[in-house]
């Protein structure tokens, strides 16, 4: 019966360290990355529509971006989404593709993105540390109702924290990563 608590731990830690990955992934470090695109949505003829439903999305060169629509008329509306998204991006638009040019990050820019990760990070822990709270509290209730003895209780919560140490330790590294790449110059 523990294994199943364990399982179930396990899975909502895996998808704890997939929403941080995702959201890494949106956090512009200087390079360009079709990931950026992906929290932007296009009002494709009243329905909201992620760019890369619309168009191929490619990277020609380091800090560009190559935004190619499948649909010519939907150029502009593609082109206002990036606009009006948080990127702060300007498009150019040449009538066949968009072009997007990464800035240079600033010193001042890269630090604050630095803060931003390490809350996201911060995040990623807490919700760790409440999935640990609620396998432990599910794995009392199964003491109190006997369906586990007190030191099968003992040896699950130390399972239950050696996971919790290795998916704390994944996060750790994964901030660290974007870290060195946001400084990265």
């Amino acid at each position: 019966m523990k294994n199943v608590v364990h399982e179930l731990l396990k899975g909502k830690m895996e998808k704890t360290i997939h929403v941080l990955k995702d959201e890494l992934h949106s956090i512009r470090a200087g390079r360009a990355n079709p990931a950026l695109l992906d929290h932007v949505v296009v009002d494709y003829y009243g329905t909201p529509t992620p760019i890369n439903q619309l168009a191929n999305i490619s990277v020609p060169e380091a800090r560009m971006l190559l935004v190619q629509p499948y649909d010519p008329s939907v150029m502009s509306a593609i082109e206002k989404a990036i606009l009006t998204s948080d990127l702060g991006i300007n498009p150019s638009n040449d009538g066949k593709v968009i072009r997007l040019v990464m800035p240079v990050l600033t010193e001042e820019r890269r630090k604050e993105l630095v803060k931003v990760v390490k809350k996201i990070g911060e995040n990623a822990k807490i919700a760790l540390r409440n999935e640990r709270r609620e396998a432990n509290d599910s794995l009392k209730k199964m003491e109190k109702d006997k369906e586990i003895t007190e030191d099968n209780l003992k040896s699950a919560e130390e399972e239950v924290q050696k996971m919790t140490d290795h998916y704390s330790g994944t996060v750790d590294n994964l901030i660290h990563q974007k870290e060195v790449e946001i400084l990265e110059v």
